[in-house]
């Protein structure tokens, strides 16, 4: 599928790294470093400006290398973009980690991973299909 983007970046546009990737990583596109300390968020410029057609979104996600290592998540994660949206994408960081998290211009900070989405219609009913699962919730089928 083809997308229309603007970059407004000093960095090339995001790609996929391997033909079985489902997201490109987008980079920080900032004048200078900004330090994250713990437990403390910022928005991270990308320079990007997309155009994405009706029924699909992109999704902000976390990159498993910066959240494993370094304890640096999207907060909102997934994040979503609409296809309406044609403001510059922000990348919301938190540093769930003990120490400063410094991010310099070019880190690849998140990754985007393009979906397509349905649109819904409400049927309201009195009651609802009977499932084995029922109410259970939140750790209902078990921990192990």
């Amino acid at each position: 599928m083809q997308i229309n983007i603007i970059n407004k970046s000093s960095h090339d546009l995001p790609h996929y790294e391997t033909i079985a990737s489902a997201g490109m990583d987008l980079r920080a596109n900032i004048t200078e470093s900004v330090t994250l300390r713990p437990l403390e968020r910022t928005i991270v410029k990308t320079g990007l400006f997309i155009e994405l057609p009706v029924g699909y979104e992109a999704q902000v996600r976390p990159r498993s290398g910066l959240a494993a290592k370094k304890g640096i998540t999207v907060l909102n994660a997934p994040g979503t973009i609409d296809a309406d949206y044609r403001g510059e994408i922000g990348v919301i960081l938190v540093n769930l980690s003990n120490e400063d998290f410094v991010v310099e211009n070019g880190e690849r900070v998140a990754q985007l991973v393009i979906a397509k989405h349905e649109r819904a219609t409400w049927s309201e009913v009195a009651v609802l299909s009977e499932t084995s699962r029922g109410e259970g919730g939140f750790g209902s089928t078990g921990v192990k």
